[in-house]
């Protein structure tokens, strides 16, 4: 009779750190998915590019910093993300992971949700495109962007929520 108590106590326990960490390993997959395409964009490969990618900077600072820097920004994400709920990450101080996730999760959520609203304003024709941009708006490829900036906004909540339980989980 104990052992069976003791089984279904640690199934419990399983299930509950299943519960805590799946939003760190959920917001560090968004983030490689995030890092990915900019590293082929950075190396010249046009695919799942939100826009006219022969228009877009190649050879210059901009470039190497819109591609390769935000790839590599991405990568560190995931590291937080895995931090947050990972044996490993617990050797630091939770504030010193939680707080700043949890901005930049605030941060990258209200982005995404921008991006959003913005475009339901732009279906519903509340706002028009500026001409500068009416172009780059229309082009067939910033279709991507629906996808890029949903996945946007998933890494936010989910490294929001798992900063959250970080912190959470270090006062308790």
């Amino acid at each position: 009779m104990e052992t069976v108590t003791q089984t279904g106590q640690a199934g419990q326990a399983g299930q509950a750190a299943r519960q805590r960490t799946w939003p760190g390993y959920t917001a560090a997959a968004a983030a490689l998915g995030y890092a990915a395409p900019h590293f082929w964009w950075g190396a010249g490969v046009a695919a799942m590019f939100p826009g006219d990618f022969a228009g877009a900077p190649h050879d210059n600072m901009e470039a190497a910093i819109g591609y390769w820097g935000m790839g590599a920004v991405a990568v560190f994400g995931a590291v937080l993300s895995l931090a947050l709920v990972s044996p490993w990450g617990r050797r630091l101080p939770a504030s010193l992971l939680a707080v700043p996730a949890g901005i930049a999760g605030v941060g990258m959520t209200l982005w995404g949700f921008a991006y959003f609203a913005m475009q339901y304003l732009l279906a519903t024709g509340r706002v028009v495109s500026a001409p500068a941009f009416a172009v780059q708006d229309a082009h067939p490829q910033t279709a991507w962007s629906l996808f890029w900036y949903a996945l946007f906004l998933l890494w936010g909540v989910m490294l929001g929520t798992a900063a959250w339980q970080r912190l959470r989980a270090a006062r308790g």
